[in-house]
């Protein structure tokens, strides 16, 4: 009873932070994101009665906490398989985790359709959706293709993500920049718990039905210029909120300040791209295919770049013949 899946990171254009219910993890708004190519977790899951307990590698690392957790959701997929079996799984990350980088998103969204499969249990996209988010909430967005409504839902069954346009409808490119792999030392999921002390929390929450609007026109008519200053104030003001939380919370360095001045000064010179970032220090630069080759020449000349990773629009999490062990 073994089964191996992959899916994608992604990128929010319209941010979700807070909750509306924690034990649901129930967003307390909706969402608009893109599955990103190149930064994907792969992840094996096997249930056999010779596994005493649950066994976790994460990157080759067995993490206390982790296991915990990953238990906790094979709990939920036990429950609906009417099973008690445990089960060994082994995942690895295409990218850095724990940077803001949203590996939660791929690790829960890869261990929801392995554990699944493994289980030959058949859920529908919108059940795996729904699935996934109880693990991650943002993993309900890596399990559909391409472009991707998060609906916030007021229960469990209707909050789910779905593919508002496939991966082809749009070539938009991010090109994610990694100035540290430092894993972060508080996690989205307690910066969470956060956002509403924050004094700008009630207003950004005034105006997000609009956004979301606006972010899905711009999507449909592949819009460039309106979808990056959107996500790029989005960013700005998610980050906002952040600061002004009691405890505040700082995800950026240094780094992550000098390059979002260098991406500033790149647009005043005529290079048409746009940042946002999620809940870490590295930097996604949203960009055409036109644009790419350009940006790539001018960031390795940046020596504050660890890395980075070029993405187009990604199909969601699926099936892999390839296990990991």
């Amino acid at each position: 009873m073994k089964a191996t899946a992959i899916a994608p990171s992604n990128i929010a254009f319209v941010k979700y932070w807070g909750k509306s219910n924690e034990a649901l993890r129930l967003p307390a708004n909706g969402s608009i994101s893109m599955n990103l190519s190149g930064l994907y977790t792969i992840t094996t899951v096997e249930f056999s009665s010779s596994y005493p307990t649950d066994d976790v590698v994460i990157d080759g690392v067995v993490h206390d906490k982790a296991t915990a957790r990953v238990s906790k959701h094979l709990d939920r997929i036990r429950a609906i398989a009417k099973t008690n079996l445990r089960a060994k799984v082994v995942s690895k990350n295409s990218f850095p985790s724990s940077t803001g980088l949203s590996s939660s998103a791929s690790g829960f969204a890869a261990l929801t359709k392995a554990a699944v499969d493994a289980l030959s249990l058949n859920l529908s996209e919108q059940e795996l959706s729904i699935l996934a988010r109880q693990g991650s909430g943002s993993a309900a967005r890596s399990i559909p293709d391409g472009f991707v409504e998060w609906v916030k839902g007021s229960t469990s069954d209707s909050s789910y993500a779905y593919s508002l346009y496939p991966s082809e409808h749009w070539k938009l490119h991010d090109v994610v920049v990694i100035v540290s792999d430092e894993k972060k030392s508080v996690s989205s999921e307690e910066g969470q718990i956060l956002a509403e002390t924050s004094v700008f929390y009630e207003a950004r929450m005034n105006y997000i039905e609009q956004k979301l609007s606006e972010a899905k026109e711009a999507v449909k008519k592949k819009d460039f210029e309106r979808l990056g200053v959107l996500a790029e104030r989005e960013a700005f003001e998610m980050h906002a909120i952040m600061l002004t939380s009691w405890p505040p919370l700082v995800y950026w360095t240094e780094a992550t300040i000098v390059f979002i001045k260098q991406i500033h000064a790149w647009r005043k010179q005529g290079l048409p791209v746009y940042l946002t970032l999620n809940t870490g220090q590295d930097i996604h630069v949203l960009c055409e295919e036109q644009t790419v080759n350009r940006l790539q020449t001018f960031l390795r000349d940046l020596p504050y770049v660890k890395q980075i990773s070029i993405n187009t629009p990604s199909v969601g999490a699926r099936q892999s013949n390839t296990h990991l062990f």
